[in-house]
């Protein structure tokens, strides 16, 4: 492989094939006119279509390009994470297979990248092509995810990013996470994070490979990495702490109960039985619930531990320089 590259583009696909060709042959324009060396790095994320034939024949005629096939989907986090893996030059790019994202924007991140010092440019669809259904719901996620990270970004989902390539190299792209890659970089100690305003194309074929279900995951996934981002690397910090609480709660709760009940018998005072008082079961949960969060808590560390393979994907052809 080739070192001191330019230019990387990761564009991971699933069932693209038509669009292919015009992908490629416009990436090498833009590189080609801006005397950028370059490979472009496409993994097929389990296409049932002819996407990676279409690969195939286009690595006869641009030499630039690597590839990779899964056996199944996986998901386009999986894609990323091993293009990143691939990817060798100065600054990384990742782009849709689908022609919506500009290669014309490449110059200009890249600029921004090694003249404007910034880590991460994430694109800024401003003026987008999807229908209504999903523009809206698409701009309440991004608040939300503006107000839990802290990251001033409008489109925080937008496929067409540029990296230094050190971030790439750094962060560890699962699950779903791609949604959340600004999020992962900023994790990693990469806080120059900037945006550009990109051109936002019309799909020319094929449909849309995401539906609304991808919200709910949006929102489920956001509170996962905002929750790792806070207590991953040590899950007894957030369940070994509530446990204890609720467990010194119940404990003291119990106590004086029962010290009450004893002290009130003994003074001639009107007194109840311990079991007749409704705090005391409540007491008792607090204390049962306590330990489970702290054994939670303590048994997340252990698995914490021992997670060495959490990207493992199955690749089944592969295409090298």
């Amino acid at each position: 492989m080739d070192k001191g590259l330019d230019i990387s583009v990761v564009v991971p696909l699933y069932n693209e094939a038509e669009s292919l060709p015009e992908l490629v042959a416009w990436i090498d324009r833009v590189a080609q006119k801006n005397s950028l060396s370059y490979e472009i790095i496409m993994v097929d994320d389990g296409s049932t279509d002819e996407s990676w034939a279409v690969v195939q024949s286009l690595k006869e005629q641009y030499s630039a390009i690597r590839a990779i096939s899964f056996m199944r989907n996986y998901g386009k986090s999986a894609a990323l994470y091993c293009g990143f893996e691939m990817a060798d030059g100065e600054v990384v790019f990742t782009m849709d297979a689908d022609l919506q994202d500009s290669p014309d924007e490449i110059p200009e991140m890249r600029r921004m990248i090694l003249e404007d010092g910034y880590d991460l440019v994430s694109g800024w669809k401003r003026k987008r092509y999807d229908p209504v259904g999903k523009r809206w719901p698409s701009k309440f996620f991004n608040l939300t995810a503006r107000l839990m990270s802290g990251i001033k970004l409008h489109d925080f989902n937008c496929g067409l990013k540029a990296y230094r390539r050190k971030v790439v190299k750094s962060i560890e792209v699962y699950g779903e996470m791609h949604r959340y890659i600004p999020i992962l970089a900023k994790n990693a100690g990469f806080k120059r994070i900037g945006e550009k305003v990109v051109e936002h194309q019309e799909r020319k074929y094929g449909v849309s490979k995401f539906g609304m279900e991808r919200m709910i995951k949006g929102y489920l996934d956001l509170i996962s990495i905002t929750f790792m981002s806070h207590f991953g690397r040590s899950p007894m910090y957030l369940f070994g702490g509530l446990g204890t609480l609720m467990f010194l709660f119940g404990g003291i709760t119990a106590v004086w109960i029962i010290i009450d009940k004893i002290y009130s018998q003994h003074s001639g005072l009107v007194w109840r039985g311990v079991t007749e008082q409704p705090m005391f079961y409540l007491a008792l949960l607090a204390i049962v619930l306590g330990v489970q969060l702290f054994l939670a808590g303590f048994l997340g560390e252990m698995i914490n531990r021992r997670a060495t393979e959490r990207n493992h994907y199955l690749i089944d052809k592969r295409i090298e320089k």
